[in-house]
């Protein structure tokens, strides 16, 4: 009888445990009744509306036209600023505080070209303040907003204003119109003359949904895709010693070499197995692999 004394005992305890559960996930609610379980997921990654590419039989007319900018995502909730893969950015106190308590979602952007830069800047567990002084927060839209497009670039516009001064990094993203196709490459061209991306068209109905959307779109001269790291390829020559090229996986599991576009920098130190790469291509070849890809960078903000 005294050895099974301690298996009662264990098996009682057990249950008095299971039984408090529910206690303890009621205690750990906040003492508005909000449950605490959000807090668990709090860095998933959060809801973003994303862009297909053009479709030449569109009409540029029906779309609000802007600028691609070479930036980082980023999604302000209200009070919290992270990144696409819903980690935390890591920016200064007096960078966040001057934001408004309602969702906001643009680029992080030091100009054009300036992206190595930038990434630099926003990566450091300790913000530079010097630094980030030089960055501007480019708002493109508002996340949950109701109403057309049209409408919410005019809330953009008043919610930029109601900032006043207290924060001039706080910016929206200029918005134009085209007439037709003709005057939107002429706007291309000239974008990309100076150094731009390409641009992006958002239709001036669409209502805000997350995920990818047929209403929003993005037009570059080059095609644009992202693939895994696998392996590095050593260099040869005057890349002795270096990574020569990076040997990537696409999502459909094909397998190429990526060497062009990487920088004496970046073959130096590049990106980790298993990080992804964007990189910039002409077309497909006809066993679907991207021909003459070229690095544009690392994915190291998700």
């Amino acid at each position: 009888m005294s050895r099974r004394v301690p298996a009662l005992a264990l098996n009682l305890l057990a249950v008095a445990l299971l039984s408090a559960l529910p206690f303890v996930a009621s205690a750990a609610a906040s003492a508005d009744g909000t449950s605490a379980l959000p807090e668990v997921t709090a860095d998933a990654a959060p809801a973003l509306m994303l862009a297909q590419r053009w479709d030449d039989a569109l009409d540029p007319a029906r779309y609000w036209v802007s600028e691609k900018l070479d930036g980082v995502r980023a999604h302000w909730d209200g009070k919290r600023l992270r990144f696409r893969s819903g980690l935390p950015i890591p920016a200064p106190s007096w960078f966040v505080a001057a934001l408004p308590a309602r969702p906001l979602d643009g680029e992080l952007w030091l100009g054009r070209g300036q992206f190595e830069a930038l990434s630099g800047i926003v990566r450091r567990d300790s913000p530079d303040d010097a630094q980030w002084r030089k960055v501007r927060y480019m708002i493109f839209d508002l996340p949950g907003d109701p109403g057309t497009f049209t409408e919410r670039v005019q809330r953009i516009d008043a919610v930029i204003a109601g900032q006043g001064k207290s924060a001039p990094w706080l910016q929206a993203v200029p918005q134009f119109r085209v007439r037709d196709r003709t005057a939107l490459a002429a706007r291309m061209a000239a974008i990309v003359q100076a150094g731009g991306e390409g641009l992006m068209l958002h239709h001036v109905d669409a209502s805000w949904v997350p995920g990818r959307s047929e209403a929003l779109r993005k037009l570059t001269p080059w095609l644009d895709a992202e693939a895994r790291v696998i392996a590095h390829v050593p260099g040869k020559g005057r890349l002795a010693g270096s990574v020569g090229a990076l040997l990537v996986e696409a999502s459909d599991g094909r397998r190429f070499r990526i060497g062009s576009g990487l920088s004496d920098a970046v073959r130096r130190k590049p990106p980790q197995i298993g990080a992804m790469v964007t990189y910039r291509y002409r077309e497909l070849t006809g066993q679907g692999l991207p021909r003459f890809p070229r690095f544009l960078r690392e994915r190291v903000l998700p």
